[in-house]
């Protein structure tokens, strides 16, 4: 996909004293504790933490992620595609399981982003409101990573946003049901831990690392989309806010770091429009879509592409 120079307003540009060092540093401060973490794993490997435990690692972060990623993002804030009951109710549950929030809050706040993004009343914005220089980006960063979280109330406009979800009683359950599913994520890696080991041991650690290590992973993957891909990246589409697409994080959030994306095309249930832009939600969708588990699947169109591109008739 080629690309264009994005030209937002003059006051959404970040301060021009900043620097590839300094987002260089945001970057690392963001990358370095996820390469701690691998080599934690291997100084720990047949100590405290074995094939088992990392098998429910990877199953929950992935079930987990596309309960996020699928459920309460591409569906639910969206609506780019219908799922059937089963499979609507499963990504709900395992969105809640990864204890971002409730999914109509989840949903609430996200579309509080869109409506708002990089400007005044945008929840995790790194852009708006910190000043210049290293720390004022440094700030904005930290912000958008999660400081919001301690200063935005959760779902605060949920009665206009979230009107249609609130009418949805499947929805509306699993919302009111959320510490259920929440508790859900540590007991499952728990009691499939002693299930698959035969020991309270393997129970144990299968806690930690399918349910407290998991729900960091997952966790810390999600923010940097708020932080990361609204800070360093490639935006190839004319857009008036500041989302990047960010290939170095699309294995990891399963397709979501195409945030650029994305915000020119909020409601495709496709964030990886490229050829050679891993978008594993994407895929998912996809196959559910040939299986008839998912209708009205929302895409754009080759022609819309080009148009946004400025390469349009």
């Amino acid at each position: 996909m080629q690309t264009t120079t994005a030209a937002p307003p003059a006051d959404l540009i970040p301060d021009s004293r900043v620097g590839w060092k300094q987002k260089g540093t945001m970057l690392a401060l963001t990358i370095i504790p996820f390469v701690a973490f691998v080599a934690a794993v291997a100084l720990l490997w047949n100590t405290a933490v074995g094939w088992t435990d990392l098998g429910l690692l990877v199953v929950l972060y992935v079930f987990c992620g596309f309960g996020i990623t699928i459920g309460f993002h591409r569906m639910l804030t969206h609506s780019a595609f219908e799922a059937v009951k089963p499979l609507k109710a499963g990504l709900l549950i395992f969105g809640s399981m990864a204890v971002q929030g409730s999914a109509i809050t989840w949903a609430v706040d996200h579309r509080t982003h869109h409506a708002h993004s990089d400007k005044e009343g945008d929840p995790h914005s790194p852009h708006h409101g910190f000043g210049g220089g290293l720390g004022g980006q440094l700030r904005g960063l930290a912000h958008a990573h999660m400081g919001w979280m301690f200063s935005h109330p959760a779902g605060q406009e949920r009665e206009r946003m979230a009107r249609d979800l609130s009418q949805d009683r499947l929805v509306r359950f699993i919302d009111r049901t959320f510490v259920l599913w929440a508790v859900l994520g540590f007991v499952l890696p728990f009691a499939l831990g002693f299930a698959l080991t035969g020991t309270w041991r393997g129970a144990l650690t299968g806690l930690l690392w399918g349910g407290l290590v998991r729900l960091f992973l997952n966790h810390h993957v999600t923010w940097s989309v708020n932080s990361i891909c609204h800070y360093f990246g490639r935006r190839p589409f004319p857009a008036y806010d500041l989302s990047t697409n960010n290939w170095l994080l699309a294995l990891p959030s399963l397709g979501e770091s195409w945030h650029h994306n994305h915000h020119v095309f909020p409601t495709s249930a496709f964030h990886g429009l490229g050829k050679m832009q891993l978008d594993a939600s994407g895929l998912m969708i996809r196959a559910w879509e040939k299986m008839g588990w998912v209708t009205q699947v929302r895409r754009p169109t080759s022609d819309q592409i080009l148009r946004k591109l400025g390469r349009g008739d």
